[in-house]
Protein backbone atom coordinates (compact mmCIF):
# COMPACT_ATOMS: atom_id res chain seq x y z
CA UNK A 1 0.00 0.00 0.00
CA UNK A 2 1.61 3.22 -0.90
CA UNK A 3 1.91 5.61 2.16
CA UNK A 4 0.89 9.56 1.86
CA UNK A 5 4.43 10.54 2.06
CA UNK A 6 5.12 8.41 -1.30
CA UNK A 7 2.11 10.07 -2.75
CA UNK A 8 3.11 13.50 -2.18
CA UNK A 9 6.49 12.79 -3.60
CA UNK A 10 4.68 11.37 -6.77
CA UNK A 11 2.48 14.35 -7.12
CA UNK A 12 2.35 15.53 -10.67
CA UNK A 13 3.67 12.50 -12.04
CA UNK A 14 2.06 11.35 -15.24
CA UNK A 15 4.25 8.55 -16.00
CA UNK A 16 2.45 5.21 -15.05
CA UNK A 17 -0.82 6.99 -16.45
CA UNK A 18 0.63 7.74 -19.79
CA UNK A 19 2.35 4.33 -20.20
CA UNK A 20 -1.03 2.57 -19.18
CA UNK A 21 -3.11 5.00 -21.58
CA UNK A 22 -0.48 3.84 -24.34
CA UNK A 23 -1.42 0.21 -23.64
CA UNK A 24 -4.78 0.70 -23.97
CA UNK A 25 -4.60 2.80 -27.10
CA UNK A 26 -2.01 0.44 -28.45
CA UNK A 27 -3.46 -2.09 -31.66
CA UNK A 28 -4.18 -5.05 -30.47
CA UNK A 29 -1.50 -7.93 -31.52
CA UNK A 30 -3.03 -10.23 -34.32
CA UNK A 31 -3.34 -13.72 -33.54
CA UNK A 32 -1.75 -16.09 -36.01
CA UNK A 33 -3.22 -19.51 -36.27
CA UNK A 34 -0.08 -21.58 -37.06
CA UNK A 35 -1.92 -24.62 -38.97
CA UNK A 36 -2.05 -22.43 -41.88
CA UNK A 37 0.44 -21.91 -44.65
CA UNK A 38 0.36 -18.50 -46.70
CA UNK A 39 2.56 -17.74 -49.71
CA UNK A 40 4.59 -15.23 -49.20
CA UNK A 41 5.62 -12.53 -51.32
CA UNK A 42 8.63 -10.38 -52.30
CA UNK A 43 8.45 -6.33 -52.70
CA UNK A 44 7.23 -6.77 -55.70
CA UNK A 45 4.31 -8.62 -54.85
CA UNK A 46 5.00 -11.75 -56.31
CA UNK A 47 5.70 -15.06 -54.91
CA UNK A 48 6.17 -18.69 -56.01
CA UNK A 49 5.76 -22.49 -53.57
CA UNK A 50 4.95 -25.97 -54.80
CA UNK A 51 2.34 -28.08 -52.53
CA UNK A 52 0.64 -31.10 -53.10
CA UNK A 53 -3.15 -31.36 -51.56
CA UNK A 54 -3.66 -34.06 -49.01
CA UNK A 55 -6.75 -36.32 -49.06
CA UNK A 56 -9.33 -36.60 -46.30
CA UNK A 57 -7.93 -36.77 -42.67
CA UNK A 58 -8.73 -39.83 -40.42
CA UNK A 59 -10.34 -37.55 -38.30
CA UNK A 60 -13.08 -36.54 -40.63
CA UNK A 61 -14.17 -40.37 -42.02
CA UNK A 62 -14.60 -41.75 -45.08
CA UNK A 63 -17.34 -39.84 -45.89
CA UNK A 64 -15.95 -36.52 -45.74
CA UNK A 65 -14.61 -34.25 -48.79
CA UNK A 66 -10.81 -33.38 -48.51
CA UNK A 67 -11.44 -29.80 -49.01
CA UNK A 68 -14.19 -27.72 -46.80
CA UNK A 69 -16.01 -24.71 -47.89
CA UNK A 70 -17.24 -21.15 -45.92
CA UNK A 71 -18.83 -18.02 -46.18
CA UNK A 72 -17.90 -14.96 -43.98
CA UNK A 73 -18.73 -11.29 -44.20
CA UNK A 74 -16.08 -7.80 -43.29
CA UNK A 75 -16.93 -4.44 -44.15
CA UNK A 76 -17.28 -1.29 -41.74
CA UNK A 77 -20.16 0.53 -40.60
CA UNK A 78 -20.93 4.46 -40.73
CA UNK A 79 -19.39 4.58 -37.35
CA UNK A 80 -16.94 3.35 -37.63
CA UNK A 81 -18.15 -0.52 -36.06
CA UNK A 82 -16.86 -3.59 -37.91
CA UNK A 83 -18.75 -6.50 -38.60
CA UNK A 84 -16.67 -9.23 -39.30
CA UNK A 85 -18.48 -12.88 -38.93
CA UNK A 86 -18.98 -16.38 -40.17
CA UNK A 87 -22.16 -16.70 -42.99
CA UNK A 88 -24.68 -19.05 -41.62
CA UNK A 89 -25.24 -19.75 -45.37
CA UNK A 90 -21.98 -21.91 -44.71
CA UNK A 91 -24.13 -24.08 -43.20
CA UNK A 92 -27.68 -23.86 -45.04
CA UNK A 93 -29.24 -21.37 -42.49
CA UNK A 94 -30.79 -17.83 -43.11
CA UNK A 95 -27.89 -14.93 -42.77
CA UNK A 96 -29.39 -12.00 -41.55
CA UNK A 97 -26.75 -9.63 -43.70
CA UNK A 98 -27.12 -12.02 -46.76
CA UNK A 99 -31.25 -10.99 -46.34
CA UNK A 100 -30.60 -7.55 -45.40
CA UNK A 101 -28.82 -7.17 -48.99
CA UNK A 102 -31.40 -8.45 -50.59
CA UNK A 103 -33.86 -5.87 -49.65
CA UNK A 104 -31.07 -3.69 -50.16
CA UNK A 105 -30.71 -4.93 -53.81
CA UNK A 106 -34.32 -4.52 -54.49
CA UNK A 107 -34.41 -0.91 -53.46
CA UNK A 108 -33.38 0.10 -57.07
CA UNK A 109 -33.04 -0.96 -60.46
CA UNK A 110 -29.69 1.11 -61.31
CA UNK A 111 -26.50 -0.75 -60.36
CA UNK A 112 -24.77 2.28 -59.13
CA UNK A 113 -27.14 2.95 -56.79
CA UNK A 114 -26.03 3.63 -53.26
CA UNK A 115 -28.63 0.68 -52.13
CA UNK A 116 -26.30 -1.15 -54.56
CA UNK A 117 -23.27 -0.35 -54.01
CA UNK A 118 -23.84 -0.96 -50.12
CA UNK A 119 -25.28 -4.42 -51.13
CA UNK A 120 -22.02 -5.44 -52.58
CA UNK A 121 -19.78 -4.24 -49.86
CA UNK A 122 -21.26 -6.57 -47.52
CA UNK A 123 -21.70 -9.48 -49.50
CA UNK A 124 -20.55 -12.58 -48.93
CA UNK A 125 -16.81 -13.65 -49.37
CA UNK A 126 -15.93 -17.12 -49.95
CA UNK A 127 -13.00 -19.57 -48.95
CA UNK A 128 -11.95 -22.69 -49.18
CA UNK A 129 -9.66 -24.53 -47.10
CA UNK A 130 -7.65 -27.62 -47.54
CA UNK A 131 -4.49 -30.03 -46.10
CA UNK A 132 -1.34 -29.77 -48.17
CA UNK A 133 1.95 -30.28 -47.47
CA UNK A 134 4.58 -27.75 -48.43
CA UNK A 135 7.10 -29.37 -51.02
CA UNK A 136 9.20 -26.08 -51.69
CA UNK A 137 8.61 -22.66 -50.10
CA UNK A 138 11.80 -20.59 -50.78
CA UNK A 139 11.09 -17.76 -48.58
CA UNK A 140 10.03 -19.40 -45.90
CA UNK A 141 12.10 -22.71 -46.43
CA UNK A 142 11.45 -24.00 -42.85
CA UNK A 143 7.99 -24.62 -44.14
CA UNK A 144 9.32 -27.28 -46.09
CA UNK A 145 7.81 -31.20 -45.81
CA UNK A 146 5.38 -29.80 -43.25
CA UNK A 147 1.29 -30.53 -43.53
CA UNK A 148 -0.95 -27.42 -43.12
CA UNK A 149 -3.99 -25.92 -43.87
CA UNK A 150 -4.22 -23.98 -46.96
CA UNK A 151 -7.04 -20.91 -46.99
CA UNK A 152 -8.06 -20.11 -51.16
CA UNK A 153 -10.48 -18.91 -53.14
CA UNK A 154 -12.54 -19.59 -56.20
CA UNK A 155 -9.30 -19.34 -58.98
CA UNK A 156 -7.22 -21.80 -56.89
CA UNK A 157 -10.46 -24.30 -56.70
CA UNK A 158 -11.38 -23.39 -60.52
CA UNK A 159 -7.85 -25.23 -61.67
CA UNK A 160 -9.04 -28.37 -59.14
CA UNK A 161 -11.89 -28.96 -61.06
CA UNK A 162 -10.55 -28.31 -64.23
CA UNK A 163 -7.53 -31.13 -63.19
CA UNK A 164 -10.55 -33.36 -62.23
CA UNK A 165 -12.62 -32.81 -65.86
CA UNK A 166 -10.23 -31.79 -68.69
CA UNK A 167 -12.26 -29.84 -70.82
CA UNK A 168 -10.27 -31.40 -73.58
CA UNK A 169 -10.75 -35.00 -75.19
CA UNK A 170 -7.83 -37.17 -74.53
CA UNK A 171 -6.60 -35.89 -71.41
CA UNK A 172 -6.42 -37.80 -68.52
CA UNK A 173 -8.43 -36.55 -65.26
CA UNK A 174 -6.85 -36.43 -62.22
CA UNK A 175 -7.16 -36.34 -58.58
CA UNK A 176 -4.86 -33.90 -57.02
CA UNK A 177 -5.85 -35.04 -53.60
CA UNK A 178 -4.84 -38.65 -53.86
CA UNK A 179 -1.55 -38.92 -52.43
CA UNK A 180 -0.15 -41.90 -55.04
CA UNK A 181 -1.99 -40.60 -58.34
CA UNK A 182 -2.02 -36.38 -57.41
CA UNK A 183 -0.14 -33.51 -58.65
CA UNK A 184 1.52 -31.03 -57.26
CA UNK A 185 0.45 -27.26 -57.35
CA UNK A 186 2.96 -24.67 -58.47
CA UNK A 187 1.43 -21.68 -56.55
CA UNK A 188 2.57 -18.71 -58.60
CA UNK A 189 1.70 -15.19 -57.45
CA UNK A 190 1.53 -11.75 -58.49
CA UNK A 191 0.22 -8.67 -58.10
CA UNK A 192 -2.18 -7.26 -60.81
CA UNK A 193 -4.10 -4.11 -60.52
CA UNK A 194 -3.39 -3.81 -56.98
CA UNK A 195 -4.50 -7.10 -56.08
CA UNK A 196 -3.19 -10.92 -55.60
CA UNK A 197 -3.80 -12.84 -58.77
CA UNK A 198 -3.02 -16.97 -59.62
CA UNK A 199 -3.38 -16.80 -62.99
CA UNK A 200 0.02 -18.53 -63.33
CA UNK A 201 0.17 -21.38 -60.94
CA UNK A 202 0.03 -24.58 -62.86
CA UNK A 203 0.23 -28.64 -61.63
CA UNK A 204 3.66 -30.60 -62.17
CA UNK A 205 3.68 -34.14 -63.29
CA UNK A 206 1.56 -36.63 -61.58
CA UNK A 207 2.43 -39.53 -59.44
CA UNK A 208 3.08 -41.14 -56.09
CA UNK A 209 3.86 -38.19 -53.48
CA UNK A 210 6.28 -40.78 -52.08
CA UNK A 211 7.35 -44.38 -52.63
CA UNK A 212 7.45 -44.89 -48.50
CA UNK A 213 3.98 -46.09 -47.52
CA UNK A 214 4.92 -45.34 -44.26
CA UNK A 215 5.88 -42.02 -44.67
CA UNK A 216 2.30 -41.57 -46.57
CA UNK A 217 0.59 -42.82 -43.77
CA UNK A 218 2.53 -40.60 -41.48
CA UNK A 219 1.69 -37.53 -43.43
CA UNK A 220 -2.05 -38.76 -43.74
CA UNK A 221 -1.86 -38.97 -40.08
CA UNK A 222 -0.40 -35.31 -39.16
CA UNK A 223 -3.44 -33.57 -41.08
CA UNK A 224 -6.27 -31.16 -39.49
CA UNK A 225 -9.73 -32.01 -39.27
CA UNK A 226 -11.62 -29.48 -41.35
CA UNK A 227 -15.14 -30.02 -39.23
CA UNK A 228 -14.42 -27.16 -37.22
CA UNK A 229 -14.96 -24.70 -40.35
CA UNK A 230 -18.72 -26.10 -40.58
CA UNK A 231 -19.63 -26.71 -37.29
CA UNK A 232 -22.49 -25.01 -35.83
CA UNK A 233 -20.93 -24.65 -32.30
CA UNK A 234 -18.50 -22.21 -34.03
CA UNK A 235 -21.06 -19.52 -35.42
CA UNK A 236 -23.18 -17.05 -33.53
CA UNK A 237 -27.21 -17.31 -33.68
CA UNK A 238 -29.12 -15.76 -36.52
CA UNK A 239 -30.38 -13.40 -33.57
CA UNK A 240 -26.85 -12.82 -32.05
CA UNK A 241 -25.96 -11.51 -35.97
CA UNK A 242 -28.88 -9.66 -36.79
CA UNK A 243 -28.13 -7.52 -33.19
CA UNK A 244 -24.64 -7.11 -34.13
CA UNK A 245 -25.30 -5.77 -37.93
CA UNK A 246 -28.01 -3.17 -36.96
CA UNK A 247 -25.20 -2.24 -33.87
CA UNK A 248 -22.95 -1.75 -37.04
CA UNK A 249 -24.94 -0.61 -39.40
CA UNK A 250 -26.88 1.65 -37.18
CA UNK A 251 -30.23 0.40 -38.27
CA UNK A 252 -33.37 0.14 -36.36
CA UNK A 253 -35.83 -2.86 -37.02
CA UNK A 254 -38.09 -1.64 -39.32
CA UNK A 255 -35.18 -1.10 -41.54
CA UNK A 256 -34.09 -4.23 -41.20
CA UNK A 257 -37.17 -5.48 -42.43
CA UNK A 258 -38.11 -3.53 -45.05
CA UNK A 259 -34.62 -2.31 -46.42
CA UNK A 260 -36.27 0.95 -47.22
CA UNK A 261 -33.58 3.02 -45.95
CA UNK A 262 -29.82 2.87 -46.39
CA UNK A 263 -28.05 3.42 -43.01
CA UNK A 264 -25.44 4.91 -44.80
CA UNK A 265 -25.28 7.42 -47.49
CA UNK A 266 -22.08 6.68 -48.82
CA UNK A 267 -19.57 3.80 -48.09
CA UNK A 268 -16.82 4.68 -46.05
CA UNK A 269 -13.09 4.52 -46.74
CA UNK A 270 -11.09 1.47 -45.14
CA UNK A 271 -9.14 3.05 -42.00
CA UNK A 272 -5.53 2.75 -41.36
CA UNK A 273 -6.84 1.11 -37.83
CA UNK A 274 -9.26 -1.43 -38.86
CA UNK A 275 -8.27 -4.47 -37.81
CA UNK A 276 -7.07 -6.90 -40.65
CA UNK A 277 -9.56 -8.85 -43.18
CA UNK A 278 -8.45 -11.71 -44.56
CA UNK A 279 -9.37 -11.37 -48.13
CA UNK A 280 -10.51 -14.17 -50.77
CA UNK A 281 -7.22 -15.03 -52.09
CA UNK A 282 -7.45 -12.94 -55.65
CA UNK A 283 -10.91 -10.86 -55.27
CA UNK A 284 -10.56 -7.35 -54.38
CA UNK A 285 -12.34 -6.60 -51.49
CA UNK A 286 -15.79 -6.30 -51.45
CA UNK A 287 -16.04 -6.62 -54.90
CA UNK A 288 -19.37 -8.44 -57.22
CA UNK A 289 -18.21 -10.24 -59.96
CA UNK A 290 -20.73 -10.61 -62.84
CA UNK A 291 -21.45 -14.33 -62.38
CA UNK A 292 -20.94 -14.37 -58.58
CA UNK A 293 -23.83 -16.87 -56.45
CA UNK A 294 -25.11 -13.35 -54.11
CA UNK A 295 -25.67 -11.32 -57.30
CA UNK A 296 -27.45 -13.70 -59.19
CA UNK A 297 -29.89 -14.12 -56.33
CA UNK A 298 -30.70 -10.11 -56.16
CA UNK A 299 -31.56 -10.16 -59.40
CA UNK A 300 -33.58 -12.97 -59.33
CA UNK A 301 -35.10 -10.71 -56.33
CA UNK A 302 -35.61 -7.62 -58.49
CA UNK A 303 -36.70 -9.68 -61.54
CA UNK A 304 -39.79 -10.58 -58.82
Amino acid sequence: MTNFATLKKTAGSLDRLTKEIEKINAPAERQVDTRFWKLERDKSGNGSAIIRFLPTSPADGDDSLPWVRYFDHGFQGPGGKWYIENSLTSIGGKDPVSEYNSLLWGQSTDDNSTQRKQARAQKRRLHYVANVLVESDPKNPENEGTVRLFKFGKKIFDKITLLMNPEFEGDKPINPFDLWTGAPLKVRIRTVDGYPNYDQSVWGNAGPLSDDDKKLEELWKAEYSLKEFTDPANYKSYDELKAKLMDVLQIDEETFKTGVKSARASIPAKRASAPIVEEDDETPPFSVDDEDDDLKQFRALAQG
